[in-house]
């Protein structure tokens, strides 16, 4: 996969994207990564990529012209003139070449399923915005508006991260084995399990029992009923999100009446 960040501030994407998974992913051929600075296409001796608010207003909003152009040398000046024509005509055209992406409050929010999603596309392209925010007219440009939760960051950048880093740690081979991401937490939007290491007990704490057994079986069961546990009792909403997509098994299912009958039991 290759995935081009669009941003005024390209060193902030250096230290994530130099670490750990990040890193393993781009030295073992997974993804080809690539920041450009925004201020590369602009033609002032101060090289502004932000102007003035129409209207009136608190801030300033960056620029749509220097974003254009950059959009036009990323992904080439026909994709960028099909897409100006599918907003002008508010029709979506399909087989583009690359998903265009904003992070921003308006639109859809980032879960496991988009992660997924985007993870099987050849080709990203982020455009970050900043300061206020971006002209309304570069939204022309994108397929997707994201939105990782409703709060405020300082730029684009930040949440762009966490949507790439969720992104490529989903294709496959990146974390190491086929079934990596699988069991993950919000694969089938339940949480994942507690899981220990050594020491077997530690101050007066002991990892479970069977899960020093060896008993496979076993273990897998508790592991699952302990995934639907921790599920209902932080975050309900995802229990029932995956009975409305049909994720739970008969025996998730009686699980999860044990689970709920004992959080439902009278203390003594």
């Amino acid at each position: 996969m290759r995935i081009d960040c669009l941003t005024t501030f390209p060193h902030i994407f250096d230290s994530h994207m130099s670490e750990s998974i990040m890193m393993r992913a781009q030295n073992n051929g997974y993804l080809e990564f690539h920041a450009h600075n925004l201020r590369n296409w602009t033609h002032d001796a101060h090289r502004t990529t932000d102007d003035y608010v129409y209207g009136g207003g608190v801030g300033l909003l960056m620029k749509c012209e220097p974003i254009y152009e950059a959009a036009e040398e990323l992904i080439g000046k026909e994709e960028v003139s099909l897409r100006i024509s599918d907003y002008l005509s508010g029709k979506k055209s399909a087989n583009k070449n690359v998903r265009v992406i904003i992070a921003g409050p308006q639109g859809r929010t980032f879960d496991d399923r988009l992660a997924c999603e985007l993870s099987l596309e050849k080709h990203l392209l982020f455009i970050c915005g900043h300061y206020e925010g971006l002209d309304e007219r570069v939204y022309a440009l994108a397929d997707d508006v994201v939105s990782i939760g409703d709060y405020v960051l300082t730029s684009g950048e930040l949440a762009s991260t966490v949507i790439i880093d969720a992104t490529v740690r989903k294709i496959p081979g990146v974390l190491g084995a086929e079934t990596g991401a699988i069991n993950e937490s919000f694969s089938d939007y339940l949480l994942e399990q507690p899981q220990y290491t050594r020491p077997d007990s530690y101050r007066g704490m002991d990892v479970p029992s069977v899960l020093l057994s060896g008993n496979d079986s076993k273990i897998d069961k508790f592991n699952r009923e302990s995934s639907i546990r921790r599920t209902w009792n932080s975050r309900p909403d995802l229990i029932e999100r995956a009975l409305r997509d049909n994720l739970l098994s008969t025996e998730d299912l009686k699980m999860l009446d044990k689970v709920k009958h004992v959080a439902h039991a009278p203390t003594v």
